[in-house]
């Protein structure tokens, strides 16, 4: 790994750029918000893709959740190899490689994964593996998953042919939700995700199968998801960060505001005429790929432009231009891929660095 770009106890003006940082009151009051909003209503898994550290995990588990979500086999090492004990892959794992890997995993944790074909299924129980497996349904997102009801209800009933294999539930992620800018078009959505649980549930019933834990739901919908008694566990990852892209959406209760709690420290690296300035944090320091990152705080900044290692700001009129030299914070548009950019975490509080966190699962995408 690279060196970080800090020291305990360094002044936030002497941290190097571009560098990756977590503001440790807003991330912690983002803890405690979460867990004022369920208040024991239903189970908090949170998803450890946006963060990819399992000192996070540990403090995610501190503050009540029962486990961590991965989307990855290589993410779920990381968290295992950092003393996390309750894993569920919410992701379909093909490949005999992936496989073995998983069951090995297995031997040191409780993990979980999910299934959308019989085939897969197979598979993941020929491994011998003691394994927790999610029947993921589709319930809007387009994405991975079979159809709601007696589809579901069938791959499940294919599963009792394998009794290394637990049926724990079902996988009901509403993932294209969660940046639906209106509570109500968020609300709408996950009602529709909600009845078809109900008519997975059913379909299961009439088969005589026990459905377990329902688990689904994000940043921008998890009340929701609480709300429409459907599910009994959520899967928020983001609201440890926030991003440029969820601050767009409309925040009211039952959802609660949470704090941005991420920024990419830059530095101003170029003034060269008036009414722009260039700094040095670009494509490989801030993902784009919804939307550009915001000036934090500095009325009449923009960033109107990235390149691989530039970022260009235009001023507004009568907006004060940054001096050469000038540290400024980004928000990124895009939590998670920013976060596998980077291989630390440099955690401030009031303007001094306290910690530094590897980000261990740092290009985990296999």
């Amino acid at each position: 790994m690279m060196q970080p770009p800090a020291r305990i106890g360094m002044p936030l003006a002497e941290i190097d750029t571009p560098a990756l940082l977590i503001e440790l009151d807003a991330f912690e009051r983002n803890l405690a918000r979460l867990a004022a909003a369920v208040a024991g209503r239903a189970r908090v898994r949170a998803h450890a893709k946006t963060h990819k550290c399992p000192e996070i995990a540990r403090r995610q588990l501190a503050a009540g959740a029962v486990g961590v979500c991965c989307q990855k086999v290589s993410e779920a090492e990381a968290m295992v190899e950092g003393g996390i004990g309750d894993v569920l892959v919410s992701n379909e794992i093909v490949g005999e490689a992936k496989i073995a890997r998983l069951a090995a995993l297995a031997a040191r944790a409780r993990v979980g994964v999910c299934v959308d074909d019989a085939a897969n299924l197979c598979a993941i129980g020929a491994s011998g593996a003691k394994l927790d497996v999610y029947v993921e349904i589709d319930v809007g997102a387009k994405r991975c998953g079979v159809p709601p009801g007696a589809p579901a209800a069938a791959l499940a009933r294919e599963l009792a042919a394998f009794p290394n294999l637990r049926f724990a539930g079902l996988q009901a992620y509403q993932g294209a939700a969660q940046h639906l800018r209106s509570l109500g078009e968020r609300r709408a959505a996950i009602a529709q995700a909600a009845a078809a649980v109900r008519a997975t549930k059913a379909a299961l019933q009439a088969e005589g199968i026990a459905c377990g834990v329902v688990t689904g739901g994000g940043s921008g919908s998890f009340a929701f998801e609480i709300e429409s008694g459907a599910f009994d566990e959520i899967q928020p990852g983001s609201y440890v960060f926030m991003d440029a892209d969820y601050a767009r959406n409309e925040w009211a209760a039952p959802l609660p505001r949470f704090e941005h709690a991420l920024f990419v420290l830059a530095t101003v690296m170029s003034r060269p005429v008036a009414g722009r300035a260039v700094l040095d944090a670009g494509l490989k320091a801030s993902s784009v790929d919804s939307g550009l990152p915001l000036v934090w705080q500095r009325p009449g900044l923009a960033c109107t432009r990235v390149s691989d290692e530039h970022a260009v700001l235009e001023l507004a009129a009568g907006a004060q231009l940054p001096a050469l030299g000038e540290k400024l914070l980004l928000v990124p548009g895009h939590c998670d891929p920013t976060v596998n950019l980077y291989e630390h975490y440099v955690c401030v509080r009031r303007g001094v660095v306290e910690a530094i966190w590897p980000i261990t699962a740092r290009g985990a995408v296999y």
